[in-house]
């Protein structure tokens, strides 16, 4: 673990990504415990130019926009992660499953995932959202998760498959391991680099879905997020009204964020790529 962390460290799009990040993280957690005021609060006039004491002016609603963004950042992070962690772990499972299994299992598995494939998920994620009366950011998340994971389980299902007959794996079987425990401790560490890889890349689409949703006004209630944030702009007329700081702040943190992950899914590919490292 030490090792490959040392390795992806020479990588200068790794740490770019990285520290764009962290840095994004530490902001969004830190002020908001040195402003602790409601992010809710009426304090200026609607649409205010930013100054002094508003950094990024106010929003419709006369709201300070710079504590909004910080909330914002950090709800579609989490929703984002939630998101990654679910899309992850079902698409972990379900290639893992159809890839070392084979057969019928292998057969129903691949169909189901193909399914999900040829439908859109961003259809599928809408017509969940409608049905649902109370969205809050963790089920909104919950929703992006189990409608994004099938790119994961494919790919996981296609590396399982090269897997599953190398020695170390037929050893296993033939000490009597039981199917899950030669998953589990012989094929998955294997893949454990992509796993990650991939779970970066699940994070930053679960960001840019809840936004896109959010846009919609099928985001989470009762919460602020980029997305939110941005569809107040859009109800209110902000780019009419001029108040480009209503809007462009929230489409920049989404581009920094999805950024900084992209990057660090590219460094990582090429650390543990081998035809790309090749």
């Amino acid at each position: 673990m030490k090792h490959s962390i040392s390795i992806l460290l020479k990588s200068p799009k790794f740490v770019l990504g990285a520290a764009a990040f962290l840095a994004m993280l530490a902001l969004v957690l830190i002020y908001p415990q040195v402003n602790r005021h409601d992010p809710l609060e009426m304090m200026a006039l609607a649409f205010q130019p930013p100054d002094s004491k508003l950094l990024l002016g106010s929003d419709n609603f006369g709201r300070d926009l710079f504590l909004e963004l910080m909330y914002g950042i950090r709800t579609s992070i989490r929703v984002g992660l939630i998101a990654g962690i679910c899309a992850t772990i079902i698409g972990l499972v379900i290639g893992l499953s159809a890839g070392y299994i084979g057969g019928l299992a292998d057969n129903i598995l691949t169909a189901v995932t193909n399914i999900f494939i040829v439908i859109p998920s961003f259809i599928i994620l809408i017509l969940i959202s409608v049905s649902i009366n109370s969205r809050s950011s963790l089920i909104t998340a919950i929703i992006i998760g189990i409608t994004s994971w099938p790119w994961t389980a494919r790919a996981v299902r296609a590396q399982t498959t090269s897997l599953r007959n190398r020695d170390h794996v037929n050893i296993a079987k033939i000490s009597g391991h039981s199917t899950t425990r030669i998953i589990i401790f012989e094929i998955l560490p294997y893949i454990a680099s992509y796993v990650v890889m991939a779970f970066v890349l699940q994070t930053a689409s679960g960001i840019l879905s809840e936004a896109s949703i959010s846009m919609l006004g099928l985001g989470p209630y009762n919460t602020i997020s980029l997305g939110i944030i941005m569809n107040w702009a859009l109800v209110f007329e902000a780019p009419v009204a001029g108040a480009w700081w209503a809007f462009i702040p929230a489409a920049f943190s989404i581009a920094i964020i999805t950024f900084s992950l992209y990057m660090m899914n590219t460094g990582m590919d090429e650390i543990f790529n081998p035809k790309i490292r090749s």
